[in-house]
């Protein structure tokens, strides 16, 4: 990864895409599969809003596994605010440029700042279009964030380091036209 490279703008982006994606939530969706198979749209909510807040909080000088990937009780009606104000806390805590080459203690192990918040930009994005999948499947999402997730995910997680440790499946293909999103749920297992 680049050493000059600023994640914070896809980052926030991504957020601003997810904020934008739960004004289509209905209740009723809530208990519905996702392509993220271990989760219904709850507890992919949680899982999503949770890890933003990890991310947060290891930009506010915390230690990524002393704060669990979930939040607790949301409203069935308040989802689009917990991402407002999930956004506003991660905002705030990643706005120092310095924090970007300090070292941090994320979920995988140590790394800079840049590398460790190019990580949850994947996952916000991936997450998102698991999510658009359930209540908006028609969503137009940003496919430049998903080039640059994929660019990361690419990086961070090769095809052949796959295994119970990874908490991603094999690479499944895709069709040679697919669009970025559909190449990223690929890349990252997801069963199309």
């Amino acid at each position: 990864m680049d050493a000059a490279f600023d994640p914070r703008p896809l980052f926030l982006r991504s957020l601003g895409q997810l904020e934008k994606l739960l004004t289509s939530l209905a209740p009723a969706h809530l208990e519905k599969p996702t392509p993220c198979q271990e989760y219904n749209l709850r507890m992919l909510l949680s899982h999503t809003i949770g890890a933003i807040h990890r991310i947060a909080y290891i930009g506010e000088g915390g230690r990524g596994m002393d704060l669990p990937a979930q939040v607790g009780e949301v409203a069935d009606t308040d989802w689009t605010g917990a991402a407002a104000r999930v956004r506003a806390r991660a905002t705030a805590a990643w706005a120092e440029d310095a924090k970007l080459d300090r070292e941090v203690e994320v979920p995988w192990g140590l790394a800079t700042g840049r590398i460790a918040l190019s990580g949850y930009v994947m996952e916000t994005v991936t997450h998102s279009w698991d999510i658009a999948q359930v209540i908006a499947p028609e969503a137009e999402l940003d496919e430049e964030l998903a080039l640059a997730a994929l660019g990361i995910a690419q990086q961070v997680l090769p095809a052949d380091r796959r295994g119970p440790e990874v908490p991603f499946g094999a690479v499944q293909p895709v069709p040679a036209d697919a669009d970025a999103y559909t190449r990223l749920a690929g890349w990252l297992g997801r069963s199309l």
